[in-house]
């Protein structure tokens, strides 16, 4: 896949949505989802793999103990899935990748870190139902049973309860997307969604490398990203909506009142 450069605000708007158009409902509906890095160098590896060599083998012990540790009405059911996507949103490395369905979160956390804007950010874009018609077919036949175009937790609890389970629908990785339940604010204002891959050492981009026809790069150029982030300061995607508290406050703040040195 050649990388898309981004020409200006205008072009990069251009391009996000050139691919939204449904004509069987004349409506402008996406099937894509995003991921926006401040960097465009960076691989797209899960939290899991940034632990470091052996990783791969702490998957089952972080689940286990996140388990034996959090409060027992933390989530809606005992399932892999739930405890999963609760795990990841608080921060424990799972091989879960956070992604949104809106480009507009996707060029803030592109555009999010001041420390990076001298280097060229990236948007990364799937198409998730083409990625999907590649599946197995017990996972496949799952979303066309419920008419989806994404796995919910309670839809993979049906057909791969667990991990294990998951690893054994087929020896090949398969990459699916996932979305969360709404365990708070944060994940409803990033409107999110997550990539799974069957296999815990498989990074999503190395799967994508092989479905070039899949996915799209586009970077935006580190002289775009001050005028990309003061509009959409503008437009009111900043840390004080997506990360609702004090928290998200005081990082708006701080990266608000940063002055520009060239």
């Amino acid at each position: 896949m050649t990388d898309i450069i981004v020409e200006s605000w205008l072009d990069l708007h251009d391009k996000l949505f050139q691919s939204v158009w449904q004509p069987d409902i004349r409506r402008y509906r996406a099937q894509l989802a995003y991921r926006g890095l401040s960097n465009a160098a960076y691989e797209l590896s899960t939290s899991l793999m940034r632990l470091g060599r052996g990783y791969e083998r702490m998957e089952r012990h972080l689940l286990r103990n996140f388990r034996k540790y959090a409060h027992r009405d933390a989530v809606a059911s005992d399932s892999d899935w739930n405890w999963l996507t609760l795990a990841q949103h608080h921060g424990l490395p799972t091989r879960l990748m956070d992604w949104t369905f809106s480009p507009y979160i996707a060029m803030h956390f592109a555009t999010a870190n001041p420390l990076h804007f001298d280097t060229d950010g990236v948007i990364w874009v799937v198409d998730y139902v083409r990625v999907h018609q590649l599946l197995p077919s017990i996972l496949r036949q799952e979303l066309e049973w419920e008419g989806a175009d994404l796995f919910t937790v309670e839809m993979l609890d049906r057909v791969a309860p667990t991990l294990e389970a998951l690893e054994a629908v087929d020896r090949q990785p398969q990459l699916f997307f996932l979305e969360p339940p709404s365990i708070d604010d944060r994940v409803t204002n990033q409107y999110a969604l997550l990539s799974v891959v069957s296999r815990a050492e498989t990074r999503v981009d190395e799967w994508l490398a092989a479905h070039e026809d899949l996915y799209a790069r586009y970077i935006i150029p580190a002289g775009l990203k001050w005028e990309i982030r003061d509009k959409l300061d503008q437009a009111n995607i900043t840390e004080r909506v997506l990360f609702p508290g004090l928290d998200g406050l005081s990082t708006w703040l701080r990266r608000h009142y940063t002055p520009r040195n060239e």
